[in-house]
């Protein structure tokens, strides 16, 4: 092995911050193994041998390792005491003989077997500094552009690594094109034998709330804070906003002129409608601002269940519910509490114990029933 050989280990040690004994060491088991494969006329299966690489020229000394016993059984592993003391006086029985059996030949297969374990060290380092810059990339936004499609499984390049878009983490309709730039939430990364595993999220609700992070400098700065979200991926969402500053608008700031900031927002979420809400720590006024766009005319709560009824005007309680209850749903969700919704007429009858009308006589039991649970959950008439 020559002096290129040792030059490159010791640049591989600079470049990738390995220790070069640590290398030194690797490639002298490799050539281990490659002695007892390429020279057997020297070397039985069960030959115990050593390899030594010398630090500063690079030469390469193989030599087999034998106990000193007083009678030999196996001229493989052992060597007689009269033999050993030829080598040098004083060997006793159980002692160590390290001869030389280095071939003639064998520099030509130590600089191949050195150039492969450098290069297999090369990629161990690559990979290994690949996987720790991408996990400090966890449970943030990266930009990914697709690369193909297994299945519903997608595949995505991250930079020089690449990450796999789940099923389950794809927003629902999005048609994902070839070649395309998106944005993706890291969602965990796995450190494999052939490099990291990146698995990234297009549903997940930090995607938003990272989304709102770097596209609204008031929330950079700390100024406007984003206190809980609910998230419907690729229809509708929901985010309360607060700030301590009574001279911000932390609605305004993440809507942004004329609706700039939350658009470029909506367009990165497939046309996902958003909803920014104004926070309240009166649980009354942040129930009634998380059912906008419907107006609320009173909210009526129980601490002790954690459960609330909300009264609508009659014309607002399709609005309020949304379609399917996706805005009553959400609102629950963002807030944290369980919502009944009430129109005012139904409201009305509900307290005097009897249904409109046009509810049918069938209903009378059902509201009679209900006012009594909500009386004892603690609601007052109002």
């Amino acid at each position: 092995m020559n002096g290129e050989v040792i030059e490159a280990i010791r640049a591989l040690a600079r470049e990738k911050g390995i220790a070069r004994e640590v290398l030194f060491d690797a490639i002298e088991e490799a050539l281990k193994s490659a002695y007892r494969r390429n020279f057997k006329r020297y070397s039985s299966g069960a030959q115990n041998v050593r390899v030594s690489i010398d630090r500063d020229n690079g030469s390469v000394t193989v030599y087999a390792r034998k106990i000193v016993v007083d009678s030999v059984l196996d001229d493989s592993q052992e060597i007689s005491v009269e033999e050993a003391r030829k080598i040098q006086s004083g060997y006793e029985p159980g002692d160590i003989v390290e001869i030389e059996v280095t071939p003639s030949d064998f520099g030509r297969v130590a600089a191949q077997t050195a150039k492969q374990v450098i290069m297999q060290r090369i990629r161990e380092a690559e990979r290994g500094n690949e996987y720790l810059n991408i996990a400090e990339k966890e449970n943030e936004v990266l930009t990914a552009i697709l690369q193909r499609q297994e299945g519903r499984t997608i595949h995505v390049a991250i930079g020089q690594t690449e990450g796999v878009l789940e099923p389950a983490q794809q927003i629902p309709g999005e048609q994902y094109k070839i070649g395309a730039h998106m944005k993706v939430y890291v969602l965990d990364v796995a450190k494999t034998p052939r490099g990291p595993l990146v698995k990234v999220s297009r549903t997940h609700a930090w995607l938003l709330k990272r989304l709102f992070e770097m596209s609204v400098p008031e929330i950079q700065s700390g100024v406007v804070q984003i206190k809980s979200i609910a998230r419907d991926p690729g229809n509708r969402s929901k985010i309360a906003v607060h700030t301590t500053d009574a001279s911000i608008d932390p609605v305004g700031s993440c809507v942004g002129q004329r609706g700039s900031r939350v658009e470029g927002i909506v367009a990165e979420l497939n046309n996902e409608r958003v909803d920014i809400i104004k926070w309240s720590s009166d649980p009354v006024e942040f129930i009634a601002n998380a059912l906008n766009p419907a107006r609320v005319l009173n909210v009526f709560i129980s601490e002790s269940e954690k459960i609330c009824r909300v009264v609508v005007p009659d014309s607002q309680l399709s609005l309020a519910i949304g379609k399917e209850g996706q805005n009553a749903r959400l609102a629950a969700r963002l807030t944290g509490w369980r919502i009944d919704i009430k129109s005012q007429s139904q409201a009305e009858a509900l307290m005097s114990g009897s249904m409109p009308d046009d509810e049918g006589e069938d209903d009378e039991e059902s509201a009679a029933m209900l006012a009594a649970a909500y009386a004892a959950a603690g609601f007052q008439n109002p």
